[in-house]
């Protein structure tokens, strides 16, 4: 797989390269998020079993960690010291960001898993997986998860928390898209039922926004669904 570099203001490509040679190095998961030094990174989750940190600055690769086992999705914490793994193995990973030492397993998941996604507050973050639940963690007890957050037909893809930590969505391959209160535990939930293949799910910064992409031949758009207040002066403006 390559990685492609573009800059929406600048024609042409400023940057290309390989991520890897290997016949299968499908890259499933890129995140983008800004160093502590300053500098802007992006990490990048690999079907090869790496996962690797790329300076996009500096076009060069910061760190490449290897696992066992195919990497479909990874999440750094908001403090940058830890990552989710999530993969082809039922058990997840929380590892140091430095080192990519492992700190401990994640066991709850009885399948394969696509998603990861950390709370703002950094002790609380939340994994996909293909047995149709979403499992909420707590990094200050991991012996098992706080909350199983169940879909209804398809394997949890996609999780995003909005940037106040006061909800949390999680998307199926099609159709639905579940948003939790996550400021109340997880208990109350709003299912946004629709025709179509999902290809992700985002928050806008405010967190006036939900945005959910859909990628169905037929029914592909771009769906946007705001935040419902009510306060009067906030409807006004």
């Amino acid at each position: 797989m390559q990685n492609v570099l573009q800059y929406l203001d600048r024609p042409g490509v400023s940057f290309c390269s390989r991520t890897t040679y290997e016949d299968n190095a499908i890259t499933n998961a890129v995140e983008i998020y800004e160093h502590p030094s300053g500098a802007v990174h992006f990490m990048a989750s690999n079907n090869d079993c790496g996962v690797r940190d790329f300076d996009m600055e500096k076009f060069q690769l910061s760190k490449h960690f290897c696992f066992p086992w195919p990497v479909n999705h990874t999440s750094l914490s908001p403090d940058s010291k830890l990552l989710a793994i999530v993969g082809d193995n039922p058990e997840g990973l929380l590892v140091d960001s430095q080192t990519g030492k492992t700190i401990t397993q994640l066991c709850g998941h009885l399948d394969y898993s696509f998603a990861s996604a950390w709370h703002p507050d950094g002790r609380i973050f939340a994994t996909g997986n293909q047995d149709k639940t979403c499992r909420v963690w707590d990094v200050r007890n991991l012996s098992k998860s706080v909350a199983v957050l169940k879909g209804n037909l398809g394997a949890i893809r996609s999780i995003r928390f909005t940037s106040d930590g006061q909800f949390m969505a999680m998307a199926e391959p099609a159709d639905f898209v579940h948003v939790f209160d996550a400021k109340r535990g997880f208990e109350k939930e709003q299912e946004i039922d629709f025709f179509g293949e999902i290809s992700g799910v985002s928050f806008s910064p405010d967190t006036e926004s939900l945005f959910i992409g859909v990628w169905d031949r037929t029914y592909g758009s771009l769906l946007q669904y705001n935040r419902h207040r009510n306060y009067s002066y906030l409807d006004c403006l």
